[in-house]
């Protein structure tokens, strides 16, 4: 290959290509048709002397050649957009960029409505996109460059993952206002439940995955005890609606509690073990670490969810 003549933006084709594996997808990411996408890839196979990708069924797939490639190209434009971000600045006024954030809908709720009435004047052209997946999936989100900031729990990352702690958090227990079950155990609201009533009053559990078992039930086990989960839901958001309109009771991350309690009418209460407290993490990959839109989301952020940690009912 002729390295002279090479044309580099094919270089920007082929790492859409491997973030979309669609060439209708990856035109739509760096803004080009889908023939444009094709002729590049076209040129692309030649200059390379390799297929990169085949089509299987209505999926495209890399080839190992690609594969190859992918984290060598993709290093070499980051390094490229790091030069180049680090050159500029940036005005909220007129930017029209997508922000996009991973985290649950926990985090959603603590956030996005207080970035939409913060930042909404002050970026009023510019998206912020929320969106859910696993903690395994979230950091590699970020280097793919699919996102701007991971808000996650602690977790264990590489070396170019960058971090900020936000706050802290545990586990409440919540129940609608006047549980009969509770009341007739005499447990007030933001006492601790005692565990025969814990045991006894039917449960809904977040599980994403449908699993019956949540923090508590090794302690409980160890003590020969079960409670009764009679209901699973993906979302804290279902948890207390559900048991907003029933005799359930679930638990709820502290500051998701506090922020639905007055809304749906619940009460919270301390469960019958010390709750392990979770630190609550911002994520971003280094590369970014100067970029001027990446510093002024990342300030805005912390700025909504750095906590007062003086909480109104402690874990333990």
């Amino acid at each position: 290959m002729n390295f002279a003549s090479f044309d580099l933006n094919l270089l920007r084709v082929f790492d859409a290509m491997m973030l979309e594996l669609s060439t209708v997808k990856a035109g739509e990411r760096i803004g080009l048709s889908q023939p444009a996408v094709s002729s590049a890839l076209s040129r692309l196979r030649h200059a390379l002397g390799d297929e990169l990708f085949v089509r299987d069924g209505n999926r495209m797939l890399p080839t190992a050649r690609a594969v190859e490639l992918q984290s060598v190209v993709r290093e070499a434009l980051a390094r490229v957009e790091d030069a180049l971000s680090a050159a500029t600045t940036f005005d909220p006024a007129t930017a029209t960029q997508s922000f996009v954030m991973v985290g649950s809908d926990y985090f959603s709720t603590l956030l996005m409505p207080r970035l939409a009435e913060r930042l909404s004047p002050l970026a009023p052209s510019a998206t912020f996109q929320m969106v859910d997946a696993p903690s395994s999936g979230a950091l590699a989100l970020l280097g793919e460059g699919r996102a701007d900031l991971v808000v996650d729990r602690k977790l264990e990352t590489p070396e170019w993952i960058a971090s900020r702690r936000l706050f802290s958090s545990w586990l409440v227990c919540v129940a609608r206002r006047g549980h009969p079950l509770l009341a007739a155990a005499g447990v007030a609201p933001g006492a601790q439940i005692p565990l025969e009533a814990f045991c006894a009053v039917p449960h809904v559990l977040r599980s994403a995955d449908g699993t019956k078992a949540g923090t508590i039930e090794p302690a409980l086990a160890r003590l020969g005890l079960r409670r009764r989960i009679v209901m699973t839901v993906p979302h804290f958001q279902a948890v207390a609606l559900a048991v907003a309109g029933s005799d359930l009771i679930g638990s709820l991350p502290v500051r998701f509690a506090r922020l639905v309690a007055d809304q749906l009418g619940l009460d919270t209460y301390m469960p019958p073990f010390d709750s392990p407290s979770m630190e609550v993490t911002m994520y971003w990959h280094r590369r970014m670490d100067r970029d001027a839109a990446s510093v002024w989301l990342r300030g805005h952020v912390a700025g909504i969810l750095d906590f007062d940690d003086a909480p109104e009912m402690s874990p333990g």
